[in-house]
């Protein structure tokens, strides 16, 4: 296993990571529009300007997807007070797992979620999706716990479906050995989230699956 420290990570570092994690998403379809632009710039590729303009398309629907995704899971609107409705959580995570291998099952039980716990779902959601990065399904519970806090369970199945060393350990708040970069740095996002409501995120993995639950403490044991 990668030797992990405790991390001690500036405001700025982890802003600078989860925005280089972000660019890692956008790259991918941004640059294929740019190709697509080329071909229909080019006068002499006008047999191929219809596929040029599906390119485009496609792509734009892709970025469109993760952009929105990404303003709940990382940006300001998840953070602020609030409650989202789990319509809205399924809509935004079916769109980003269109641009996916993993296949999506929703099975949140829940009719909506405080921002906070809807911002760890989400963030789980990208962690899950990771974990099955070769094709399968990423299954997404979500119920109170009877205590008056949220339990998330998710779990990812599919081919060599994995969690990465240094990802197990940043989801526990741990520095990986060579440092974080703008993969790891959003499983640690993910397990701050968690800890900043008094709650924790495990992993578990088996044979091409990955088990990840964690939990949301009630507001009431926040405030005392």
């Amino acid at each position: 296993m990668t030797q992990i420290k405790p991390a001690e990570l500036a405001p700025e570092q982890m802003a600078a990571l989860l925005c280089a994690r972000l660019c890692h998403d956008l790259v991918s379809p941004v640059s294929a529009m740019g190709m697509a632009f080329s071909v229909l710039d080019d006068d002499d590729s006008e047999d191929m300007r219809e596929n040029a303009i599906d390119l485009v398309r496609e792509n734009a629907r892709q970025a469109e997807a993760k952009l929105e995704f990404a303003r709940i899971a990382f940006g300001a609107a998840g953070s602020a007070p609030g409650t989202m409705e789990s319509s809205e959580l399924k809509r935004l995570a079916e769109n980003y797992f269109s641009t996916l291998r993993p296949d999506l099952v929703w099975k949140v039980s829940a009719p909506g979620l405080e921002k906070t716990a809807a911002r760890l779902l989400l963030n789980l959601c990208m962690t899950a999706a990771t974990s099955a990065a070769r094709g399968g399904t990423v299954t997404v519970e979500a119920n109170d716990d009877g205590a008056g806090g949220v339990r998330l369970h998710l779990v990812a199945e599919g081919p060599k479906a994995d969690l990465k060393p240094d990802f197990e350990g940043a989801l526990e708040g741990h520095e990986p050995e060579d440092g974080f970069n703008g993969r790891s740095i959003q499983p640690y996002y993910t397990g701050l989230i968690a800890r900043s409501t008094g709650g924790r995120v495990t992993a578990s993995k088996g044979q091409d699956r990955v088990e990840f639950v964690a939990l949301v403490a009630p507001k009431a044991s926040l405030a005392a």
